[in-house]
């Protein structure tokens, strides 16, 4: 979890430093990020799922796949290893989403996916780590560093959501390059992550599920 006071510090420094982004902060108040405590795996789980969807179909899948494998509201590796192939498929997962996701409940299982071990290391070299497993690219893996580990200092580039969001707010939604792209929200660190929450909620309103 992320200390309320560490937040409130966040947004000071992002008021700062970004005044486009403190007219943001005014509009949406407080941050949340990190409010609650969120299991590594289930959200290793719904990241794999959301992958290329929106909110609202991540949602629909998810909903259906908990229900499917009796999951409740987490995910744990033995939801996974008991299922059926079809019957993931059968949830509206692609074909390799339910491989992955089976892979992933392997991997944690047999230790070789270790949340501890991950949670000692910088981000860089955790994202390199979770970036090896099957169906966890660079993306996948920095939702994870945010919304799981509670890492404060991620934006990530190949988020279409976020791309936008800067766009919007910078550059009247006309694309920025990457190399703008950085320059802006280099002046952010080290709250890049807490940036990147008040960008998604210019694209998608209130995402209380990502709390």
């Amino acid at each position: 979890m992320i200390k309320p006071d560490t937040l409130r510090a966040a947004e000071a420094h992002l008021r700062a430093r970004d005044a486009r982004m403190a007219r943001l902060i005014d509009t949406y108040g407080p941050c949340t990020l990190g409010r609650t405590r969120r299991d590594p795996f289930h959200v290793l789980c719904n990241s794999i799922i959301s992958q290329q969807l929106s909110a609202k179909a991540a949602d629909t899948i998810q909903a259906r796949v908990a229900a499917a494998t009796g999951a409740g509201k987490r995910f744990e590796p033995a939801h996974f290893t008991a299922a059926e192939h079809a019957q993931l498929r059968a949830c509206g997962l692609s074909n390799a989403k339910a491989t992955w996701l089976r892979a992933l409940a392997d991997a944690a299982e047999s230790g070789t996916l270790d949340f501890a071990r991950l949670k000692k290391m910088d981000d860089e070299a955790a994202i390199e780590a979770l970036d090896a497993l099957p169906g966890i690219g660079r993306w996948t893996a920095e939702m994870f560093l945010i919304f799981a580990l509670d890492r404060l200092d991620i934006f990530a580039m190949g988020d279409v959501g976020l791309r936008n969001g800067l766009n919007r707010l910078h550059h009247g939604g006309e694309k920025l390059d990457d190399d703008a792209t950085r320059a802006i929200t280099a002046n952010w660190a080290p709250y890049r992550s807490v940036g990147s929450w008040y960008l998604w909620r210019v694209i998608d309103g209130d995402m209380a599920g990502w709390d």
